[in-house]
């Protein structure tokens, strides 16, 4: 049965819980966490990147994440610069909901490893070539 109606809508809703319910065997069954999780996380990672790897990533997210994921998106000063790990979990934590918390480090773990489970391997290693070493070793090994 369709929630929708509309086939592409009622995939990417499907897809898109998906994606939570993974992020949620990581960090819990509460949606509101695994949201501001999905979202904070892709945007540090959004910001890291460069405006064409940006896009290219966006390109093989579920269209509703995709949506989440350009929310608020200035290109001009991208990539930011921030380096460290420590940086990469602080500019998660700046959009994480303080009612909600989560520590941003598992927040990270959790969605790159969705990230590294659903998106195609050449794509991920692109955004992984494109961080540095440090936010590298928050995607799950092997990946």
């Amino acid at each position: 049965m369709s929630e929708t109606g509309l086939p592409n809508f009622d995939r990417t809703l499907q897809l898109t819980n998906t994606w939570l319910n993974e992020i949620g065997q990581a960090i819990g069954p509460d949606s509101q966490r695994q949201y501001h999780a999905l979202r904070s996380v892709l945007f540090a990672l959004r910001d890291r990147l460069t405006v064409e790897e940006a896009f290219h990533l966006s390109a093989q997210l579920p269209m509703l994440v995709r949506g989440v994921y350009w929310e608020g998106y200035r290109p001009v000063h991208k990539p930011e610069p921030f380096r460290s790990r420590q940086e990469f979990l602080d500019k998660v934590s700046e959009t994480l909901d303080p009612a909600n918390p989560v520590d941003p480090e598992d927040a990270a773990r959790a969605v790159l490893a969705v990230l590294a489970r659903n998106v195609p391997d050449g794509e991920v290693r692109h955004v992984k070539q494109m961080v540095p070493a440090e936010i590298r070793d928050l995607f799950p090994a092997g990946e």
